[in-house]
């Protein structure tokens, strides 16, 4: 329903439905016009020649009408000018007499508004009425002789309007005919413009959906000189200053990671020396000065720091030069998170709610930095109790890691896992790098899975870490 409603309100069935609407409003108050004015033409046309043909027979008849009639002159006069007429029905009135060429006939459809316009301008006067369903034209006049005398005979005739009616009805039909092929060619005609309008708004779509997906050396076609050859021009010129600006982006982003890699390989010689050297330092620091134990402590303490520091950029540029892979075994799970925590002195600070039975072929080293890292940062800024729960599905595998401190402030949260951020920015030096979110977020990821970071509603931090059971085939 979705792609239906985006085809139906596409550019395209917009622009043939405007246009076809366009060419049927034209189409149909062209024709309604020139029926109007085509009817009239036909009605005026017949009301004339009868009008002219009453006007005469009346004018040859009344010359030979004695003045006053009776009853049986007025009805020879009605008979002899309905039969110059053809046969229409005529009506002759004399003061109180009335004869009419057809006794039988309905005299109503001479109205009395036509009765009295006729007696009181002494002119020809005539009106179209309908009687059952049929159209008739009624004509009235007052009869006056060539000698100028006036009398006051008034004839009426009735005609039949039946075939100018079905005159008028084919014209209609005829019309109305006319209308369908020229809404088709309308449509015709629009399903061409449109695609000669928008088959460069197509090729500039795609162009734009190729250069979203990282193809930045995609390009179009410029035709013609109109608004849409400007705006290819526009795009190309777009798409030519965004591919260099990201060619240099990303060679400074090169030689910066090259940077960081060169500089964290060479510092790795003289801190291993200066290493062996604090822990000489170390195991006598207790026959040494106060003064001079102290500041063996704190180089030991600064030297461990600027190795694991060294350590972190040496992995991060691993990560960043796709260098790195997955030494993936089968794996008890429970047995290399109890293992973690044992290693580092921690499995009497945390409990632990590990579901047995749970292997999977994992990365054990990588999957112990990202367990250690989430545990470490659990039990340093937030507070005891700390848990670890693994849980598994047939398709997923999660291990959550919670605490009961404070919890992460809301702006933390979506900065949690980028390098070198630290909560606490007044706190220029802590015993992290900033790296450490970093690293298990990636080594996450190597494994097909992700790090979700969240807090409590009953208070503190919650870091869940997410991967697929079987590995995807595309994960290193």
């Amino acid at each position: 329903m979705r792609d239906l409603r985006a085809r139906m309100g596409g550019l395209r069935i917009r622009l043939v439905v405007t246009f076809v609407l366009v060419t049927l409003i034209s189409a149909v108050t062209s024709t309604t016009l020139a029926y109007r004015e085509s009817r009239n033409a036909v009605l005026e046309r017949a009301q004339n020649a009868l009008k002219t043909d009453f006007r005469n027979r009346v004018s040859d008849v009344a010359n030979d009408l004695d003045i006053p009639p009776d009853q049986s002159t007025l009805t020879r006069f009605a008979a002899s000018v309905s039969r110059g007429l053809g046969g229409d029905l005529v009506v002759a009135r004399y003061h109180d007499l009335t004869a009419a060429s057809d006794s039988r006939a309905d005299q109503t459809r001479i109205t009395p508004e036509l009765r009295t316009a006729v007696r009181t301008t002494g002119r020809m006067r005539f009106q179209r009425v309908e009687w059952h369903g049929e159209p008739f034209l009624v004509i009235g006049a007052s009869v006056a002789f060539d000698t100028g005398r006036t009398s006051d005979l008034d004839v009426f005739t009735i005609a039949p309007l039946r075939a100018e009616e079905e005159d008028i009805a084919v014209l209609l039909a005829t019309v109305r005919a006319g209308t369908v092929p020229v809404v088709l060619l309308a449509a015709a005609l629009a399903l061409l413009a449109a695609r000669t309008v928008l088959r460069p708004v197509r090729d500039l779509g795609r162009a734009t959906r190729m250069l979203a997906a990282g193809e930045l050396s995609t390009r179009v076609t410029v035709r013609g000189r109109d608004e849409l050859a400007q705006l290819a021009e526009t795009f190309n010129d777009t798409a030519e200053s965004l591919q260099t600006s990201v060619a240099e982006l990303r060679e400074q982003e090169a030689r910066a990671r090259r940077f960081v890699a060169d500089v964290s390989h060479e510092l790795r010689t003289p801190l291993a020396a200066m290493t062996v050297v604090s822990t000489v330092l170390d195991e006598d620091v207790d026959q040494l000065p106060p003064d001079s134990a102290l500041a063996a402590r704190t180089v030991s303490t600064e030297i461990a720091q600027l190795t694991r520091l060294v350590q972190d950029l040496i992995e991060i540029s691993r990560f960043d030069a796709r260098t790195v892979s997955l030494d993936a075994v089968e794996t008890d799970l429970a047995e290399l998170v109890r293992t973690t925590l044992t290693r580092r002195g921690w499995l009497c600070e945390v409990r632990t709610d590990l579901a047995d039975g749970v292997r999977a072929v994992v990365d054990r080293r990588r999957l112990d930095v990202v367990v250690a890292n989430l545990v470490g940062n659990a039990l340093q800024h937030g507070a005891q109790p700390v848990t670890v729960v693994l849980r598994a599905t047939d398709e997923e595998i999660t291990i959550e890691v919670t605490d009961c401190g404070p919890g992460l402030p809301p702006e933390v949260l979506p900065q949690v896992f980028d390098r070198f951020y630290k909560a606490d920015t007044a706190r220029r030096r802590s015993e992290g790098s900033g790296l450490g979110t970093a690293i298990a977020l990636e080594n996450a990821q190597l494994h097909g899975g992700t790090i979700e970071a969240a807090n409590r509603a009953e208070g503190g931090a919650v870091f869940t870490l997410r991967f697929p059971r079987n590995r995807p085939k595309d994960v290193p």
